[in-house]
């Protein structure tokens, strides 16, 4: 069957632009709550503590970060179509819970529902586009899977918030869920094909030194992966805390829900779009300085939050955190495949990806109790210093050359 197998994204872009959309409709998964969730929260619970209503993002990044590293260390051994079909079947319940949910905790629960399909889901698109490509063009097929991804999450967040503007806040908007849940599962089962056997074919001309442990290596002693590694779970941090209380800082505003939408959308949308080009950039250009100019960037817009007054101001600074994150999102993922063996590749982005997805939980924790304790604006500088310092991290730790 190896004979037959050509890596790259020219000889494969049929199942790779298939996987692409698949990406998409993953997105559309998390777009669906992005906008409208503490609104609901708010006034269809009653809730108001900003701890509680960030409860969902802790149990969301809590679910996908474990469901990613098992993914990774799960793809070699039941395929990856097999894994992004389970995660599939299990977003088809959440839109219907949200809908018909008598308690918060039934909320919760849908969002650990979530963050398991999308740890599944997100984690083999990611596998399985890195396994087609081949070693040149990673950044380029990264950028891809993530501009479909975190656009879809824009656009639906949008369009939720102008449907809950229009109509209400439940059931409508999430009837968009459950049209997403079912094709996706459908496109899946149907057309998506495994891609083990490429793994297979890459590894026989593959030079990269074998990781003795993929998980400490990862995460502390590989000077490259444990660089990547905290500044993936502080972007994930900040991340959090915008998903929780950027809604909340546009409402003191006294912005109605479809300029919230607006607010909300701006962020992943202008982050998916521009992954078109900083993915392909990682592959020509030093990983490193992308990784520290993108992380520095965040760090200063969200620094800036606290002094935006105006619709205009917050849109802007949504632009540029957009940005810096779609310098840094692609370069995360193509520099661990990079450093590492094709055949620990999807364990380590396993590994990468259950920190980075701990950020969500991290982020909603320290910005909730912090903004329940010390106001939101505190909230929001506490997470813009460290985005701040996960910047210097990368500065002063990754090498250049990424074996190390």
């Amino acid at each position: 069957m190896s004979n037959h197998i050509q890596l790259g994204l020219k000889a494969n872009w049929k199942q790779f632009t298939l996987l692409v959309i698949v990406n998409a409709f993953v997105g559309g998964m998390v777009g669906m709550e992005r906008a409208i969730l503490p609104q609901f929260a708010a006034s269809v619970f009653g809730i108001a503590s900003k701890t509680a209503i960030l409860s969902f993002i802790t149990a969301f990044g809590i679910t996908k970060a474990i469901a990613n590293y098992y993914a990774g260390r799960l793809a070699n051994q039941v395929g990856r179509k097999n894994l992004l079909l389970l995660g599939w079947l299990l977003t088809v319940p959440i839109p219907f819970i949200f809908i018909y949910a008598s308690d918060w905790s039934q909320i919760i629960f849908a969002n650990v529902l979530l963050g398991i399909s999308q740890g599944l889901t997100w984690s083999s698109t990611v596998i399985m586009k890195i396994d087609l490509v081949g070693e040149k063009e990673r950044g380029l097929a990264m950028g891809l899977n993530e501009f479909a991804g975190y656009f879809a999450v824009g656009i639906v967040a949008f369009l939720t918030a102008y449907i809950a503007d229009k109509y209400s806040i439940s059931p409508h908007p999430f009837y968009i869920g459950i049209f997403i849940s079912i094709t996706g599962l459908l496109v899946t089962a149907v057309w998506v094909q495994d891609t083990n056997a490429f793994v297979r074919q890459e590894s026989a001309a593959n030079d990269v030194v074998l990781l003795n442990n993929v998980f400490v290596e990862t995460i502390w002693k590989n000077k490259t992966l444990s660089a990547v590694t905290q500044a993936g779970l502080v972007n994930n941090l900040n991340d959090g805390m915008l998903w929780g209380l950027l809604p909340i800082v546009a409402y003191s505003l006294h912005l109605n829900s479809e300029q919230i939408g607006v607010i909300a959308a701006i962020y992943p949308a202008v982050w998916g779009v521009s992954q078109l080009v900083t993915g392909k950039m990682s592959d020509y250009y030093s990983k490193k300085a992308m990784l520290f100019w993108g992380m520095l960037l965040q760090g200063v817009a969200i620094l800036l939050i606290p002094l935006s007054k105006h619709l205009y101001a917050l849109a802007f600074l949504s632009v540029l955190l957009g940005i810096g994150t779609a310098v840094v999102y692609p370069t995360f993922l193509a520099t661990i495949a990079q450093a590492t063996r094709p055949q620990q590749r999807a364990e380590s982005i396993g590994v990468f990806r259950l920190w980075r997805d701990l950020g969500y939980a991290f982020g909603a924790i320290i910005s909730g109790i912090t903004a329940d304790w010390l106001g939101v604006q505190f909230a929001i500088l506490l997470v813009g210093w460290l985005t701040v310092a996960s910047s210097l991290i990368i500065k002063f730790r990754m090498p250049e050359s990424l074996s190390s």
